[in-house]
């Protein structure tokens, strides 16, 4: 059952407190309504017995299960401030400020994140990161070969071994005339 003048979704708290979608007669948990409010869709939770509104209490605990599976949103320095305002002569103010500016927030959060998009996309921090990371994977390529000079490098094409004889020895054959040359000029060298 949804309130038909503003498609309001009515979900009814039971005192076992499980929670029955009306709209779509089943029950929801709070991880369904953190979806529903994701998505945009509004709804009012309704004490069962009662019939009274309990919205309030439950979107602040699905806050706290948020809260609690560590998406931390809520500064802790915020929720004292928050609860400092209980009481205060200024306390009727709080909830309309804090409205619009959450109003405000959510209209600029398309364009924050395109902006987010684009300075990561423009800083010249990243493309040296980049850059930095493609040259620390030639260095460890050229480190390799230097701890293993015997084998052949990813731009010399490796030697087909003879056809007609065992594989495995034509390998160690080749290896092993590499191996002479390399001490060959290591000798001429020195």
């Amino acid at each position: 059952m949804a309130d038909s003048e503003n498609n309001v979704v009515i979900i009814k708290k039971y005192a076992n407190r499980r929670l029955y979608n009306t709209a779509k007669s089943s029950y929801v948990t709070l991880d369904d309504l953190a979806v529903m409010v994701r998505e945009g869709q509004d709804f009012e939770v309704k004490d069962a017995k009662s019939g009274d509104d309990i919205t309030r209490s439950v979107l602040a605990q699905i806050i706290f299960e948020e809260e609690s599976k560590g998406q931390n949103l809520l500064p802790v320095k915020f929720l004292r401030q928050l609860i400092g305002l209980y009481g205060d002569s200024l306390e009727g103010f709080v909830p309309g400020y804090l409205e619009a500016s959450m109003d405000s927030f959510t209209k600029n959060q398309e364009n924050m994140r395109e902006q987010i998009t684009s300075i990561v996309g423009q800083n010249p921090m990243m493309a040296n990161m980049e850059n930095l990371a493609r040259g620390n994977m030639e260095w460890m390529e050229h480190a390799v070969k230097m701890f293993s000079p015997f084998a052949p490098s990813a731009d010399e094409p490796k030697a087909e071994p003879e056809t007609g004889g065992n594989e495995e020895l034509d390998l160690l054959k080749q290896q092993l005339a590499a191996m002479q040359e390399q001490i060959s000029k290591l000798a001429d060298k020195g």
